[in-house]
């Protein structure tokens, strides 16, 4: 077991672990449903959107972030039986700027800064990420995206680009340590390239994946969190993982 201190950097998945993702789409695909007639809550609607995406994300992996979000709305809608137009598909395309932050990520982020160095390894555009950053105001050594490796997680190519990043760093993969919500798409691939990581669990209250597609492989993680507030306080307190 490490101290927490130990680790010299943290890596983050940012929508759905310091972004409220599925707020974000839900605020779009709600009102969409309604105007459809669908008889469908946002957590029905999650569910419906999150394979879709996952799916266009491996079909497309250099396709730009709003595009993906677009095609996998129409995707959904076509599942539905209900087509959405490109108003629509537009309109969740330009969204991620809008979408919050969770109320307690920008003390936290803030707070992990004072020990670590921070890398951004998240599934969107460097213009989205640059948006969303505007609210949590990280101070980052490193930030990775999407357009920068041209793939999406759970694909290797993010954490191909996080062992660069720590070789110019000079910081051992054994002393980095991956902070995440979402098993499918960051804990799997963390597992496979033996990184050790923590689970921020946001779902900890409500069953189910949400707009994040079941894990399909092996995951680990070394110690869970209900969120990024919890996982700070365990940082300033020193435990053991």
């Amino acid at each position: 077991m490490m101290r927490l201190q130990d680790y010299r950097s943290l890596s983050f998945d940012v929508y759905g672990t310091l972004i409220d993702w599925e707020v974000g789409l839900a605020t779009v695909l709600a009102p969409w449903a309604s105007e459809q007639g669908l008889d469908l809550d946002d957590e029905a609607l999650l569910r419906a959107y999150a394979g879709h995406e996952a799916a266009v994300m491996r079909e497309r992996p250099r396709e730009a972030y709003p595009r993906v979000l677009a095609e996998a709305f129409r995707r959904t809608g076509r599942a539905l039986g209900c087509p959405v137009d490109d108003d629509w598909a537009q309109r969740l395309g330009g969204s991620v700027p809008d979408w919050p932050a969770f109320s307690d990520s920008r003390a936290a982020m803030a707070s992990l800064a004072e020990h670590f160095d921070l890398i951004i390894l998240s599934n969107v555009h460097r213009a989205g990420f640059a948006a969303s950053n505007r609210q949590l105001r990280a101070r980052t050594t490193a930030v990775v995206t999407a357009e920068d490796v041209g793939a999406y997680k759970p694909a290797d190519p993010h954490f191909h680009a996080l062992g660069k990043v720590l070789d110019d760093l000079e910081i051992p993969a054994e002393e980095h340590l991956h902070v995440a919500q979402s098993l499918f798409h960051d804990h799997v691939p963390a597992a496979a390239h033996d990184l050790d990581s923590v689970w921020i669990n946001r779902r900890h209250d409500r069953p189910g994946w949400g707009a994040t597609p079941e894990p399909e492989a092996a995951w680990t993680y070394l110690a869970e969190y209900p969120s990024m507030a919890a996982f700070a306080q365990s940082v300033q307190a020193d435990e053991r993982i």
